[in-house]
């Protein structure tokens, strides 16, 4: 994942109409700010899991930034005393960056699309993520074929592996569209 250029792919969680590509400055430079970020899929706070895309290469790679930090709303219960990030939310931040590049490699065409994701497979989480981790997420797509995506993913703490998972996601036309 070295290169810093065009193309992208990405799911969402549940489910969400993607919006337009990003910029074609952000498709030159690989880089998704919150902004971009927000025009390319329909996740908003308290559910917007990550900050930043660092680098995107369409069709191929996507790799997503989320900082944490102690004003995270899941830390008051998760756990009081010890806050740790629910690894689902890790999960979400994979799907999240993923969804990011699904949208930059269909460009024009994911207007009007809805994500739904459909599975996850082999997730393992390695070592607890918490307050003050900047959490990188490596996402790979393995395949698509029509509508459904298949990816895999790493999150890295300080570049150690702390949670990993297969997952894929159904792209539709959204009813009434």
């Amino acid at each position: 994942m070295d290169a810093m250029t065009q193309e992208n792919s990405g799911t969402a969680e549940t489910s969400g109409t993607i919006g337009k590509p990003l910029p074609e400055t952000a498709e030159r430079s690989g880089v998704a700010d919150i902004a971009r970020i927000m025009q390319a899929i329909p996740h908003r706070y308290p559910f917007l899991r990550i900050d930043r895309v660092v680098e995107l290469v369409a069709n191929v790679s996507a790799v997503g930034v989320k900082n944490v930090s102690v004003n995270e709303a899941f830390f008051q219960g998760h756990f009081p005393g010890h806050p740790v990030m629910p690894g689902v939310l890790i999960i979400e931040s994979m799907a999240q960056t993923a969804a990011v590049l699904v949208v930059e490699t269909l460009g024009p065409d994911a207007a009007g699309k809805l994500v739904y994701f459909m599975s996850v497979e082999g997730a393992k989480f390695r070592r607890p993520v918490v307050p003050g981790d900047q959490v990188r997420v490596h996402v790979q797509k393995q395949r698509n074929r029509g509508n459904v995506w298949k990816f895999h993913a790493i999150a890295r703490v300080d570049g150690v592996a702390v949670a990993e998972a297969t997952y894929s996601a159904m792209i539709m036309d959204q009813k009434g569209s």
